[in-house]
């Protein structure tokens, strides 16, 4: 009978440890954007071992489509890949072959050869928060959500000034960029985004086309082992290129996830 009670209490004991504490803690008090933006950069650091790792062990099929309308909404164009990525065939391939497929790349986006208008613009990792970005935007914690089960802090951000340095079209773009991040509470990595432009941004100084319309957004799931993938992808874009107006639509999704090694 007492090792029965035992039993009976090492297993409530258990149950109550292998529960998701964090769960709890939705009504806890929010910590500072100081903090959570300390956090995030530190996580940042941590991001090349996250993905080097997930590829190691999982195996998986991206796919993505992307779609070229006119002005007047007219598919022109329709584009679809997909790679397959296998831990151990990778293992075993040349140290170029990454190169020679293009498919097989971690890219974020596609783009249309005959394009000058593109929508390459942004990518997950162009949001991994530095100090760089950090400096860039003004942040306001928003509050607390539950994304996929887990608590992440919701953070809008908008432009710091008009007026900031311009090295290369990625500033451009992401120095008139808005919107709303939300970060793991728990991990303090980036789960998911809903960014969009604020103003208009030249490419080629105005003299090749024009975007006025970008919207972008990203989510992120965790593996039981503790490792984040980016579950999904898209994009919608509305420009100019020299005198034609177009519209692309971009979607990206990792699907048939599977653990291949310990």
């Amino acid at each position: 009978m007492k090792t029965m009670i035992r039993k009976t209490i090492v297993l409530a004991v258990l149950s109550a440890m292998s529960f998701p504490l964090f769960a709890q803690d939705t009504n806890a008090p929010l910590p500072t954007i100081g903090l959570i933006l300390q956090r995030v950069v530190e996580r940042v650091k941590k991001e090349s071992d996250n993905d080097r790792a997930f590829d190691e062990r999982y195996s998986y099929l991206r796919t993505k489509v992307t779609e070229y309308r006119n002005s007047a909404g007219e598919l022109k164009k329709h584009e679809e890949k997909s790679s397959v990525h296998d831990p151990p065939a990778a293992k075993h391939s040349q140290p170029d072959a990454a190169k020679s497929n293009p498919d097989s790349e971690k890219s974020e986006a596609v783009s249309d050869t005959h394009s000058n208008v593109r929508g390459k613009q942004f990518k997950r990792d162009d949001f991994l928060l530095n100090q760089d970005l950090v400096r860039r935007f003004q942040f306001t914690l928003a509050g607390r959500e539950l994304i996929g089960g887990r608590p992440a802090l919701t953070i809008d951000f908008v432009p710091v000034s008009k007026k900031m340095p311009e090295r290369n079209l990625k500033d451009r773009f992401i120095n008139k960029a808005a919107g709303r991040v939300w970060v793991d509470e728990a991990d303090y990595c980036l789960v998911k985004a809903d960014v969009h432009l604020t103003q208009k941004v030249s490419v080629g100084f105005g003299l090749v086309g024009a975007v006025w319309k970008f919207d972008y957004g990203f989510e992120r799931e965790r593996t039981d082992d503790g490792l984040w993938f980016t579950r999904g992808v898209n994009w919608h874009l509305e420009g100019r290129e020299v005198v034609f107006n177009r519209k692309v639509d971009y979607h990206e999704k990792m699907i048939d996830i599977r653990r291949t090694a310990s």
